[in-house]
């Protein structure tokens, strides 16, 4: 069982670091960044030049095969968490932050949703892709890529899955939440595909489009955090 006290409530900006490690992950973030931004480049070439249509549509149908009442029902919870869901969760964990005094998270969730909102908008009006034929619910308005559930549930639960890791003491724990919240984002992906709102390469690229600004993030953090702790050696 995990215990109360594996939790520590201290801003981590005032936690010691290693300088070796804080120069190594701005590297490792950025080079994830890179090839985020590669693999994006080549699906998103592909969608333009409708070369993903047979994968989108086989992708699909296997899917829809296993479609049940049951399942249906699941599905739209789990869609309902990447969307309304999701915007109640992202209001509420500042507040619940703030008041832990994580100012840094805080101001870390706040940026992290604003640029996922920034690029889901830019993406969708640059690509223009119809929607798809839905299975089950309404046809959304907006344009199908990417797959904007797919973007900020990377984002945000990815993100809060992190702040609440570092804040975590138990490794039992830290893999508890790490395991929920892949878990979490790869089960909304799966809805959005499921009820036949997106095509799976909608999906592809909005995990790719939050790989790619969540990691941007953390590489800018990191050297900025590392050029700080240099300072205060000197």
């Amino acid at each position: 069982m995990t215990k109360a006290e594996d939790f520590h409530l201290p801003e981590l900006e005032t936690t010691a670091q290693s300088i070796a490690l804080l120069e190594t992950i701005p590297f490792i973030s950025l080079g994830v960044a890179m090839l985020s931004l590669f693999l994006f480049g080549w699906v998103a070439e592909n969608v333009a030049h409708d070369r993903t249509t047979n994968f989108d549509l086989s992708v699909r149908m296997w899917i829809h095969s296993y479609a049940s009442p049951g399942l249906t029902k699941a599905m739209i919870a789990v869609s309902f968490l990447g969307g309304y869901g999701l915007v109640i969760a992202a209001i509420l964990a500042p507040v619940v932050f703030l008041r832990f005094h994580w100012r840094r998270a805080t101001l870390w969730l706040v940026v992290t949703i604003l640029g996922a909102l920034v690029l889901d908008l830019t993406l969708k009006y640059a690509f223009h892709r119809a929607r798809p034929t839905p299975f089950f619910v309404d046809l959304p308005r907006t344009y199908s890529f990417p797959s904007g559930h797919a973007l900020f549930s990377f984002c945000f639960y990815g993100v809060l899955a992190g702040l609440l890791m570092g804040r975590t003491r138990s490794r039992r724990a830290r893999v508890l939440i790490w395991l929920s919240a892949a878990t979490l984002v790869g089960a909304i992906g799966l809805s959005r595909i499921y009820l036949g709102v997106h095509y799976p390469s909608d999906v592809i690229a909005g995990y790719l489009t939050a790989t790619l600004w969540v990691s941007t993030l953390l590489a800018l953090d990191r050297m900025r955090t590392g050029v700080k702790s240099r300072k205060s050696l000197l």
